[in-house]
């Protein structure tokens, strides 16, 4: 993968960065109440846990594991991915940095899927040429996902990965014994395959089968599509994720310049500017607004998360989720209005125990070969009272599609 005429071949193709972002992987939030979050986002959400950690049982992080309140990290997913959702603890977060200059940086990482291990090795050379700051290269546990950390202008943990560990039929994560191929530094290319590491541990003796089970211990009593379910509706994707910024141009010029996003469009919003970059179909995965924004739509203060989607199934779960949700005494706010967040029509937010707010939707506009977004006249009008059914559109149930079964 090689520079080429002012380019780099990612896979035949020549792009301006050596690696070609395809999805939000996964993000994570540090939280005050990790035990109460954990159960809002499992009970409530549908998450699912698939492992946990203990950095203060780590010889070389027990003395700094004395500075924090608490030392456990929970990863959680909705589908096969390992982990799609991490929760820390906010004194865990600002012990290893990631609180931001201001200390109102709450996400503890915002993750990134390139396609190959050899894309995360050369956007580790890559971006120390363009002076970012970055932090570490390697591969962690548990998850067995190979990537590099840096920070984007405002403080944020941005990570590049490629290979995250998938949870199959049986629901279990990889066991401990596994954990033997972690890196602490960039790794020599070419890797052996996952396959082999499996060959040499089963022949090593090991139980593959050991791992943790992922389960949803919930009542399975409503009917999801023909499906019985602990709730009326499924998280089937995470994203778009949309950030306070302090300067907004400084933002977009690295995302798109060093990361490679695409400006979709923008929205003006009470004389602030907001900026929708993709890096896919998408009409955007990634939004950032200015921080005096956040006092405008009255948003937590002490988060530069502005909100964070989660994708349902279908126009009647988004429906169905709301009602649920309300009865079970979660907060919605009405603070975000629908002129920010054009390319999604129906979406309500939910408000979790730290403040977070959460996009709940079921539709995003897709950008065709052109790369035009659909003019905001031929948009679906959103209207306060949310009819029973909708009419379709050309793009709707054209984003990704969940795989595998709902439950």
């Amino acid at each position: 993968m090689s520079a080429t005429n002012g380019g780099h071949n990612v896979g035949g193709v020549i792009y301006p960065q050596p690696f070609k972002i395809r999805r939000l992987g996964h993000f994570g939030f540090n939280v005050g109440n990790l035990d109460a979050s954990v159960d809002f986002y499992t009970r409530l959400f549908g998450f699912r846990l698939t492992d946990e950690i203990d950095i203060g049982a780590f010889e070389f992080m027990r003395e700094a594991a004395k500075k924090m309140k608490e030392t456990r990290i929970f990863f959680l997913t909705y589908g096969t991915d390992h982990h799609a959702f991490l929760l820390a603890d906010k004194t865990m977060g600002a012990f290893l940095g990631d609180s931001g200059p201001d200390g109102d940086v709450t996400l503890n990482q915002i993750t990134w899927q390139v396609g190959t291990l050899e894309e995360v090795v050369k956007a580790d050379d890559y971006l120390r040429t363009r002076n970012v700051e970055m932090r570490r290269t390697g591969r962690d546990m548990p998850g067995s996902n190979w990537h590099c950390y840096f920070r984007d202008p405002d403080g944020h943990t941005i990570e590049l990965y490629y290979g995250m560990e998938q949870i199959g039929w049986d629901g279990r994560s990889k066991p401990r014994a596994m954990y033997d191929r972690r890196f602490d530094e960039k790794p020599a290319l070419p890797q052996i395959s996952e396959q082999q590491e499996v060959a040499d541990a089963v022949a090593r003796g090991v139980d593959i089968f050991s791992g943790q089970r992922v389960a949803d211990t919930g009542q399975a009593k409503y009917n999801v599509g023909g499906v019985m379910l602990p709730r009326p509706f499924k998280v089937t994707r995470i994203g778009p994720i949309a950030l306070f910024c302090k300067d907004v141009g400084a933002s977009e010029a690295f995302f798109t310049e060093s990361l490679g996003f695409v400006k979709t469009e923008e929205a003006n919003y009470r004389g602030q500017t907001v900026r929708y970059l993709r890096n896919g179909t998408e009409h955007h995965s990634l939004v950032l607004a200015p921080r005096a924004l956040r006092d405008t739509l009255g948003l937590s203060s002490h988060t530069t998360n502005m909100s964070m989607g989660f994708e349902l199934g279908s126009y009647q779960q988004l429906r169905d989720a709301v009602a649920y949700l309300k009865q079970n005494g979660v907060r919605f706010t009405d603070a975000i209005p629908p002129e920010l967040y054009p390319g999604i029509d129906y979406a309500a937010h939910a408000i979790d125990p730290d403040g977070h707010c959460l996009q709940l939707y079921c539709y995003m506009e897709q950008i065709g070969w052109d790369g035009k977004p659909r003019p905001a006249s031929q948009r679906r009008k959103v209207s306060a009272d949310w009819p029973e059914t909708l009419p379709p559109l050309s793009d709707t149930y054209a984003d990704q599609t969940f795989q595998g079964p709902l439950g």
